[in-house]
């Protein structure tokens, strides 16, 4: 499959022009950027879009977005938009350094609902125990937490949404060559449309100590 990397670059005037205020007027820019090729049947059973994002955070002067994509974006309303494609052998790596801004919760299993996972040494544990069905390892001593922010934001049904981000990083060993590829591929996590779930990774050389 041939995957697209992407960068959008907004700046202040183009914010100002697409009402840059929250998590979900992110969301309905990048989404924007692609045409829905799901069938109402496959929306209806959640099927993945086929693309996913990160925002980069701004500040006065702009703001930038990844996103990754099975399908070239369109020309975006205003910006500067750059796609590359995903270079062969990228995913075939075994060792990775890795930035993801995740939703950690925990479903309890009485109500049902889900509960955000606080503090950074609970979201560290969460993540690591989770690692194994993404395709790789994380070592406890391998990941940190960089930030905790919770979202909040009024979506396109009016209805009131909260979120909380973690952005983590470390380093990571693939134990699952194709878990791991699917994983990138289509994210990991839940929050996935708000900017949550994309591994954005770099290659380690293959050095013993990381064995």
């Amino acid at each position: 499959m041939t995957l697209y990397i992407s960068a959008l670059r907004l700046d202040a005037r183009a914010c100002r022009h697409l009402k840059i205020t929250d998590g979900y007027s992110l969301h309905r820019v990048v989404y924007s950027l692609f045409n829905d090729v799901r069938s109402d049947e496959q929306k209806q059973h959640s099927a993945a879009s086929g693309f996913q994002w990160a925002d980069k955070g701004g500040d006065s002067l702009g703001r930038r977005l990844i996103l990754l994509s099975d399908r070239p974006p369109v020309s975006p309303e205003m910006g500067e938009l750059e796609t590359r494609i995903l270079p062969e052998g990228f995913l075939k790596h075994s060792h990775y350094r890795f930035t993801v801004c995740m939703n950690p919760t925990l479903r309890n299993k009485q109500t049902g609902k889900l509960t955000p996972v606080r503090g950074r040494e609970a979201i560290s544990a969460w993540f690591c125990s989770r690692a194994e069905k993404w395709g790789f390892r994380v070592e406890p001593q391998h990941i940190q937490v960089d930030s905790i922010n919770v979202l909040r934001f009024t979506a396109g049904d009016k209805k009131t949404v909260t979120l909380q981000q973690a952005t983590v990083s470390g380093r990571l060993t693939v134990t699952q060559t194709e878990h791991f590829q699917h994983a990138f591929t289509r994210g990991i996590g839940r929050g996935r449309a708000f900017g949550c779930g994309l591994l954005q990774i770099t290659p380690l050389p293959e050095l013993p100590f990381f064995n």
